[in-house]
């Protein structure tokens, strides 16, 4: 008998949502960084085991959504997917409740979906038994199936929380192919894959004000061609995306280029250019235009 169901991970910025995904589907498909708000996109990642597939989709950090167009796209994101999924799987950081996670918690209560809520960064917790007044919290504050502490980032417990979220997957004919990973084209998955690199690098001078397009994608010969564009809101972002002598824009490419490999299968060439949108994540206009649309 097959089952097949859509699962949310949510929760507040920067809580492990996409370190999850990815250690659950056992490869890296969602990017990850240590600042908050690295995820801009509801990202659908696809596990297929025996007769079980479930569609994981990892979303935007919930949070009180700012002045910018930009925050008011990514709270819109995980908000609608609530709406649309079979199981929520609440993430919540070892260390403790922050005021951030109670706008997370009120959303998923009004999603009224059964949900699985996950302690995750239990690694951090140098004294274990800190876990246990927050699970007594947590179950005062929220109505979950499961309270499971885990480290996504170490692989603890991922199997007891896979057994807990496969055992709640309705039954239903699979919706994709045996081997597909995500229903998102690969222009979009090396987009956001040379965005972690500038991250990475840039990720105190540059947070949230660049984005990425890849403008072609060949693959028809040995050696695919990746043209990308990095757009920033600023000629003096430009010139920090760029470096010295286009020194960081060459390491970002670098960067780059090995997990674009490893997606296509096959040698890549990265060719990168940084071109200047004024304001474009306060303009639901240019957001649409550069690939943001709800």
């Amino acid at each position: 008998m097959k089952r097949f169901g859509f699962v949310a991970l949510v929760g507040r910025p920067n809580v492990g949502k996409s370190t999850l995904l990815n250690h659950l589907l056992g490869r890296k498909l969602s990017i990850t960084s240590r600042k908050p708000q690295t995820t801009r996109h509801a990202l659908l990642g696809l596990m297929t085991e025996g007769d079980v597939q479930i569609a994981y989709v990892d979303t935007p950090g919930l949070h009180v959504p700012r002045e910018r167009a930009i925050n008011r796209f990514m709270v819109s994101q995980a908000t609608s997917t609530l709406r649309d999924v079979d199981l929520v799987v609440l993430l919540i950081d070892a260390r403790g409740l922050k005021s951030a996670d109670e706008f997370a918690l009120r959303a998923v209560e009004r999603a009224n979906r059964p949900t699985i809520c996950v302690i995750n960064k239990v690694d951090l917790l140098g004294d274990k038994t800190r876990l246990l007044p927050l699970i007594a919290e947590l179950d005062q504050v929220g109505s979950f199936e499961a309270i499971i502490p885990i480290s996504a980032l170490r692989n603890e417990a991922l199997d007891t929380l896979a057994r807990e979220i496969a055992e709640r997957i309705p039954e239903g004919e699979h919706l994709y192919l045996e081997d597909q990973v995500t229903d998102r084209p690969a222009e979009f998955v090396i987009s956001e894959m040379i965005r972690e690199k500038l991250m990475r690098r840039l990720g105190d001078e540059l947070p949230h004000r660049t984005t990425v397009v890849v403008d072609r994608l060949d693959q028809t010969r040995a050696v695919a061609d990746v043209d990308a564009v990095i757009y920033v809101e600023r000629k003096s972002q430009k010139s920090i995306a760029i470096g010295r002598g286009g020194a960081m824009l060459k390491s970002i490419g670098e960067d780059a280029r090995r997990d674009i490999e490893e997606l296509l299968g096959q040698k890549a060439m990265v060719r990168l250019w940084v071109k200047v949108d004024a304001g474009w994540t306060n303009s639901a206009r240019a957001l649409a235009r550069l690939g943001y649309e709800s």
